[in-house]
């Protein structure tokens, strides 16, 4: 039987439940473009449940007509219209990882916040499974505006983005279309494209390279085709070679252990679809990134490697109301889900200075 369910009720969705152990909610938004989303009703996250906050699963679509699946966080005893943020990342992690957390986080301080699913991953809709796309991922950004702005208990004139890793570049790219968008934070950006069509610390930036590269994927785009299944890159090992990067023993360490590993995360397993690569390939963002009017917060730890990434990003913004942020001593990790390292004090004063 359909029920409203009060969590839902702003969203106009619909709720069927499923009263098994275990069993799931079957979520329909209200509008006619959203497709029915099997969401798992019980608390699946990596972080433990916090009493200050309403929690409730949500959906909206995306402009591509994908209907993406988030966790709602609204501060207890709320009331009023609220300034709101919607998050996303680490590229390849899911809603019940480190988005989670840094949503019912900033729920505790006032926030109203959702944590999504990209387009294709977690329980959000999109077929086939594990596809990046740097335009849809930062239209994802976009989509959970459009859902904010039209909340009820929602001021649409306070609206933030954050983003994780490579969600901090589709963060930061979807500021500079975006122009409801008043504050944006980059936790440990990651630019995607940059890093697939350059290599790390842009060692392989050159013609040749890429176009070994487009080989090799323009091949694996017959096979798929030919075999009518889309072979993914892989996730994190299960465990890191001694000879490894320190960065990739630390993926390891977060995506395969208790500390971070969820079931529908593809760092924690298959990765994400192959040929993905090829958009990151072929579509660098960040082009207009210094045209971005609204504040713009980069966070990034002393340690990490992907440090230069957020580095060059705040070479290329203009305006005093862009920060750049270096945590001492902390690797790109840390970051993650380290409470003691996140500077949620400072994020919280971003957020309030700026959503005004």
């Amino acid at each position: 039987m359909l029920t409203l369910c009060a969590g839902l009720c702003l969203a106009g969705g619909l709720v069927a439940q499923d009263s098994r152990p275990g069993g799931k909610n079957s979520i329909m938004g209200g509008n006619s473009m959203e497709e029915k989303l099997n969401l798992t009703r019980e608390w699946d996250k990596v972080f433990p449940k916090s009493d200050k906050v309403d929690h409730s699963k949500i959906v909206f679509h995306n402009r591509y007509g994908i209907t993406l699946a988030a966790d709602l966080y609204v501060p207890k005893n709320a009331s009023g219209k609220l300034p709101a943020i919607a998050m996303s990342g680490p590229y390849g992690a899911v809603k019940e990882q480190v988005s989670g957390l840094y949503a019912q986080s900033l729920a505790e301080r006032g926030f109203l916040t959702i944590a999504f699913d990209p387009s294709f991953t977690g329980e959000s809709g999109g077929q086939p499974r594990g596809v990046s796309s740097p335009d849809i991922n930062t239209e994802d950004f976009c989509a959970a505006v459009d859902y904010l702005a039209t909340r009820a208990d929602v001021d649409p004139e306070r609206i933030g983005i954050l983003g994780v890793c490579g969600f901090g570049g589709f963060a930061v790219n979807a500021a500079a279309v975006d122009t409801r968008i008043k504050a944006t934070v980059a936790v440990t950006m990651y630019d995607m494209t940059r890093v697939t069509a350059k290599g790390y610390f842009d060692a392989d930036d050159n013609a040749d390279a890429r176009y070994r590269m487009k080989q090799q994927l323009n091949a694996q785009r017959t096979e798929d085709y030919r075999n009518g299944s889309y072979v993914h890159a892989g996730g994190n090992p299960e465990a890191a070679p001694a000879d490894a990067p320190q960065f990739l023993k630390d993926y390891v360490d977060f995506y395969k252990t208790e500390r971070g590993y969820h079931p529908r995360s593809l760092g924690s397993n298959e990765g994400f679809n192959m040929t993905a690569a090829l958009s990151l390939l072929n579509m660098p963002i960040l082009a207009y990134a210094g045209e971005i009017r609204s504040a713009v917060l980069l966070v990034h730890g002393e340690k990490a490697h992907s440090r230069y990434f957020s580095e060059d990003t705040y070479k290329k913004l203009e305006g005093e109301n862009k920060e750049l942020l270096i945590i001492p001593g902390a690797v790109h990790t840390d970051l993650y889900d380290h409470a003691d390292v996140i500077p949620f004090d400072k994020i919280e004063a971003f957020y309030r200075q700026y959503l005004k």
